[in-house]
């Protein structure tokens, strides 16, 4: 299938179809540099552009850094190099993706329509061809996906054609295909089932970048591209965060901790060297004619920092709090003490929860379950937490602790209790908040964060890479 759009077949098209690529990834929190630019218009040089899939592989090489962008990477790719001999238009005009070659199905209703169709998958999946998927596919969303037409057009959905088709319930009988006579139960079996995963995967991602193709045929492919792109791992909401985003941020911590550790060690080495020493720098500079050629300086006591987390894990922030526990768990190794605490409407010690060899997300489910941070209704009580916190722990916190807290500062109504915090943040050697609610909303409502503010270093923590952005200049 071609791959170089048409109407862009000369030099400068091609460049600008590229251009508004690149630029559609950037968008997309991909960074690309200018470097980065040039080499992707080089690729188009020396691949073949009819082979899209070699486009594809080609292009990623020079644009990606992590394999956690590929996905946002493969969405964008499928709208600017479309499967179609011709590409959506950026606004929807008429040039758009054409409907390519007719279906050749010829059935008298839905239902007959369907069976025959999920037979055709059946096989098609049993071989296995990608490309034969992928055609497929755009049948299957031109047969089965229109729903109810609009004053705006024909509109596709993925989820009708999945529904008719119900490729999943094919699950027994591909096995049973892949397997022939080999036994049940054992290797032969496991590596059957992952097949199967993999091409069923395929298959919907087909259909989903078709519907994606024809949506953007009808109301431009950059509309398309903001609603179908969905966050990196790094730019996902805390507090919009689903149980999916939180399993790709658990895989995001180790490495962020190691680059965090890298960043860490290598203050520490620049940091060994103390004041001057301004008299034994003169006595050397004797040997050199008064010329001080070499200078001396004091010792100086590099200590790895303490750390005093106080951590919100009310079900409001409850992906944030996650998340920054993780961290914390990550980065223990780098810091001479770790104390970390969990609070509601009460403050209880939770390192207990974090021994080395733990997994963190059970070390997580135990503190809701065991961890004394309800005293009263389970709502936020950020007063009478941190009147606990100075109460219970106040020797936590000194001259060489960071302090961190961690929450949205809204007080359901009940006093804040700024002046606890005041006096924890005098004792320590610094002081950060970490508010995963933006910054705009600050003062709103029930939030205190504006009168935190007043005696802390308040900072705004939407995502993992603002956090990283904090912990790297901490």
């Amino acid at each position: 299938m071609n791959a170089a759009p048409q109407g862009t077949r000369t030099a400068g098209g091609l460049a600008g179809h590229l251009d508004g690529f690149v630029r559609a990834v950037r968008e997309a929190g991909i960074p690309v540099g200018i470097s980065q630019a040039v080499d992707a218009a080089e690729i188009l040089t020396v691949v073949d552009l009819l082979d899209r899939e070699q486009l594809r592989h080609g292009l990623a090489a020079v644009l990606l850094q992590r394999a956690a962008q590929r996905p946002t990477y493969d969405v964008l790719f499928d709208l600017w190099w479309p499967l179609s001999d011709r590409p959506a238009s950026g606004d929807g005009a008429g040039d758009g993706a054409t409907e390519g070659p007719e279906s050749t199905l010829d059935v008298p209703d839905d239902a007959a329509l369907a069976e025959m169709m999920r037979a055709e998958l059946l096989r098609l999946l049993q071989d296995g061809d990608p490309e034969e998927l992928r055609r497929f596919a755009r049948d299957a969303v031109d047969q089965l996906g229109p729903g109810q037409p609009t004053p705006s057009g024909q509109s596709y959905f993925s989820y009708r054609v999945l529904r008719a088709l119900s490729p999943d319930t094919l699950v027994a009988q591909l096995l049973a295909g892949l397997l022939g006579d080999a036994d049940r139960g054992g290797l032969a079996e496991q590596v059957a089932r992952q097949t199967v995963r993999d091409r069923l995967a395929a298959f919907r991602a087909a259909v989903e970048a078709e519907v994606r193709r024809r949506t953007a045929a009808e109301k431009g492919r950059d509309r398309v591209a903001k609603n179908a792109v969905r966050p990196l791992a790094d730019q996902v909401d805390f507090l919009r965060a689903q149980a999916a985003d939180l399993a790709e941020l658990r895989r995001a911590v180790t490495p962020l901790a190691r680059r965090l550790a890298v960043r860490l060690s290598a203050r520490r080495r620049m940091g060994r060297e103390g004041r001057l020493d301004f008299r034994k720098t003169v006595r050397a500079s004797l040997a050199t004619g008064g010329v001080p050629v070499v200078t001396h300086h004091r010792p100086r006591k590099v200590h790895k920092p303490e750390l005093v987390v106080l951590c919100d894990v009310s079900g409001s922030v409850a992906g944030f709090s996650h998340f920054t526990l993780m961290l914390t768990q990550a980065l223990r190794e780098h810091f001479t003490g770790v104390r970390a605490f969990a609070f509601v409407d009460s403050t209880d010690e939770v390192t207990r929860f974090f021994a080395p060899g733990v997994d963190v997300a059970d070390a997580i489910a135990r503190i809701g379950r065991e961890a004394q941070v309800v005293a009263f209704d389970g709502h936020s009580d950020y007063g009478n937490s941190f009147d606990v916190f100075a109460d219970r722990y106040a020797s936590a916190v000194g001259p060489k602790t960071s302090l961190l807290v961690l929450g949205d500062g809204r007080t359901n109504y009940r006093q804040p209790g700024v002046p606890v915090l005041a006096g924890l943040v005098s004792k320590a050697r610094s002081a950060h908040w970490l508010n995963p609610e933006p910054r705009r909303l600050w003062g709103s409502g029930d939030s205190a964060a504006d009168r935190y503010g007043e005696v802390i270093d308040m900072v705004e923590c939407r995502n993992a890479a603002q956090l990283t952005d904090f912990v790297t200049t901490l």
